[in-house]
């Protein structure tokens, strides 16, 4: 309902501690960018954990001052649904204030049905793919490789999040998907695509991409950044790898901490002369930046940041169409379906063998990696948030100041007259 030249008043509400890692750090650069880009943001984290630009208002809900309520006590769930609870009691207060209300899972229920009553528009941000497809898809994936999930992890399933989280679907106006694959798994199960409005994050700003070319004389460097387990495929990477012709004379990095029992399923691939286990780093940068490749055979993501970290990095990417890369492929990066093994050996066979190809992907992608930054996410977020309120706006009432017979529209009838 704001005109175009208008400032969008947003209210977005964040469960959990803003600015911290992950989708913390995420949620908190959308803020940011959210702000650059002119909206007028109001936000309610659970926890403010760095500072937002000045222009900014900030209402914690779950500490004030130096004081917090600690997540631990309250666990994942009743910290998220104290946060919803307190959020919702501020909405009556605020309505005629705000134009539209950004949500995060688990934090939004109660939030989303208040702003129902109040007429306030929402969306609720899915962070992966619907919930129940996630779960279904590693726990599959699990027992094909004789692995379990630890206990409590966040793909481990939980019939009460599960269900807490379809309600919260039901409840938003739209729901934002970072990717294509995102709304696929929602729109399978019924959901309408006018539900389904789409964003993208950014990239870290301390990657950029080498000064020069590496010698194409040289073996490949293929990087692999995740955590790993089984849902971010890198059994299928390390075997694709090692059936490709880039192992020959090539390095395989492996980035990120196992979960129990899966680095023991892969030691035989782990343990060929060319992978080298790296474990946690904290110079991701300066390994992208020496690398040719990043490599993500996921088989369920919402949109993996690494992938944009890496395509600013100069990685051509060779992804499956589960990553939610924001890529095309053969254009600027390598897409295989997920699990197909013989397709991504194939891409590391052709960028070894064809230099050329590489720095072709490579120089294409660079050419479109100023899209990738938090300044742009905020942008095309802000331009959903219009594209979604200019939807509900009520259609103009059009008055004629032409007499009736001179604009060709029925004259009422005499008095008396049939």
């Amino acid at each position: 309902m704001t005109p175009a030249k208008t400032p969008v008043r947003v209210l977005y509400s964040f469960p959990h501690k803003l600015g911290a890692e992950r989708i913390c750090y995420a949620a908190w650069q959308h803020v940011q960018g959210l702000a650059q880009a002119g909206a007028e943001v109001l936000v309610f984290p659970g926890v403010l954990h760095r500072p937002l630009p000045a222009g900014v208002r900030v209402r914690p809900t779950l500490s004030r001052g130096k004081l917090r309520i600690p997540y631990k006590l309250l666990g994942r769930l009743g910290a998220c649904g104290l946060h919803d609870w307190i959020v919702a009691r501020r909405l009556p207060a605020l309505a005629g204030k705000i134009d539209l209300i950004h949500t995060f899972p688990l934090g939004a229920l109660r939030t989303l049905r208040m702003a129902k009553r109040l007429g306030i528009p929402t969306v609720l941000e899915r962070c992966n793919a619907h919930t129940e497809y996630a779960y279904r898809i590693v726990r599959d994936e699990c027992a094909r490789l004789g692995l379990q999930m630890p206990r409590g992890h966040e793909h481990d399933f939980n019939a009460r999040v599960l269900k807490h989280e379809e309600a919260e679907y039901g409840a938003a106006d739209h729901l934002f998907c970072p990717s294509e694959f995102v709304a696929g798994t929602f729109l399978k199960r019924g959901f309408s695509a006018g539900r389904l409005a789409r964003f993208q994050y950014g990239c870290d700003s301390r990657c950029q991409p080498p000064g020069s070319p590496r010698d194409a004389k040289q073996g490949l460097t293929v990087l692999f950044a995740a955590g790993c387990a089984p849902r971010k495929g890198l059994h299928y990477a390390l075997e694709a790898w090692l059936k490709s012709s880039a192992h020959e004379k090539g390095t395989f990095l492996v980035v990120g901490e196992f979960i129990p029992g899966y680095a023991e399923k892969l030691a035989p691939l782990l343990a060929h002369p060319s992978v080298k286990r790296l474990g946690f780093r904290k110079d991701l940068p300066d390994v992208m930046r020496s690398s040719d490749i990043l490599i993500l055979p996921s088989i369920e993501e919402g949109s993996a940041l690494v992938t944009y970290d890496a395509r600013v990095s100069g990685c051509v990417l060779l992804v499956s169409d589960a990553s939610g890369a924001v890529c095309q492929n053969g254009e600027n990066a390598l897409v295989h379906s997920v699990g197909d093994v013989p397709a991504l050996a194939g891409h590391l066979t052709a960028l070894d063998r064809d230099r050329g190809l590489l720095e072709r992907l490579r120089t294409s992608s660079l050419k479109t990696a100023g899209d990738l930054s938090w300044s742009a996410a905020g942008v095309k977020m802000l331009a959903e948030y219009r594209r979604i309120l200019a939807e509900r706006r009520p259609p103009e009432t059009v008055f004629c100041t032409r007499p009736a017979a001179a604009a060709g529209l029925p004259q009422p009838s005499p008095a008396g007259a049939p």
